[in-house]
C-alpha cells in the first residue's frame, strides 16, 4: 500500500445519497407516516420527493422532523456498498477524509442530528479527519467532492472545483464526471489525482 499517494488531497464527501442510503430509510418511515404500504412510494424520486405527495416546504420539515427525531433517520439508514472499503483505503493512502453533510437546515434539533450522525460514522466505520455541517460547501475547501444534491454539485462546478456526481434518481440529468459505485469514485479519482 502507497501511503503517499494521496498525499496532500482533501476529498469532500456528502453523507446522504453518496455514503448514507437516505432515500431507502426516508421512505420508510415515510410509509408509516403517511400510513401507506412502502411499496406505493416509489423508489425512482426526485429532489424534493414530489413523487410521495411531498408537496410544500412546511410538509417535508414535519417529516423530516419526524424521521430524525422520532425514528433516528439519520443513525438507522443503511450505509451504501463500498463507502467504508474506499474512503478507507483513500485514507490509507494519504487522502484526508472531509465530511461535508446539510444537516441542520430545519431549526432546533441540531444536537439529535450531530450526534445521530457522529453515531452512524462511527458504527459504520467511515475514516474522517473533518466533520462539517455546512450548506455552501465550496468554503469547505476540499480538493475533490463527492455529491448527489443536483443543485451543490451545480454550485460546486460553477465555482471551479472537482465534482464527482454520485449518481441516483435525483441527478440523472447530470453530467459527467459521474458514478454509480464507491469502486468507480475510487477509480475516478485514482486517475485524476493518482501519483
Amino acid at each position: 500500500m502507497n501511503t503517499e499517494k494521496f498525499s496532500g488531497l482533501i476529498v469532500g464527501v456528502d453523507l446522504d445519497g453518496v455514503c448514507s442510503d437516505f432515500y431507502a430509510r426516508f421512505r420508510e418511515i415515510a410509509a408509516e407516516w403517511f400510513e401507506c404500504s412502502v411499496d406505493s412510494l416509489t423508489k425512482e424520486v426526485s429532489y424534493g420527493l414530489n413523487e410521495w405527495g411531498i408537496d410544500d416546504k412546511k410538509q417535508y420539515e414535519s417529516l423530516h422532523r419526524f424521521a430524525v427525531t422520532q425514528r433516528a433517520l439519520f443513525e438507522t439508514s443503511v450505509m451504501i456498498t463500498g463507502a467504508r472499503k474506499y474512503l478507507r483505503k483513500l485514507s490509507d493512502e494519504g487522502a484526508r477524509i472531509r465530511i461535508i453533510t446539510h444537516r441542520l437546515f430545519i431549526h432546533y434539533f441540531h444536537k439529535t442530528a450531530v450526534n445521530q450522525t457522529i453515531d452512524w460514522l462511527d458504527k459504520n466505520g467511515i475514516p474522517y479527519w473533518d466533520l462539517c455541517f455546512m450548506k455552501d460547501k465550496e468554503q469547505v475547501g476540499a480538493n475533490v467532492y463527492i455529491e448527489d444534491s443536483p443543485g451543490n454539485i451545480e454550485q460546486l462546478r460553477k465555482a471551479g472545483f472537482y465534482t464527482i456526481c454520485f449518481g441516483n434518481s435525483t441527478n440523472t440529468h447530470i453530467e459527467d464526471p459521474r458514478v454509480k459505485s464507491w469502486k468507480e469514485v475510487y477509480e475516478m479519482i485514482d486517475r485524476q489525482y493518482g501519483s
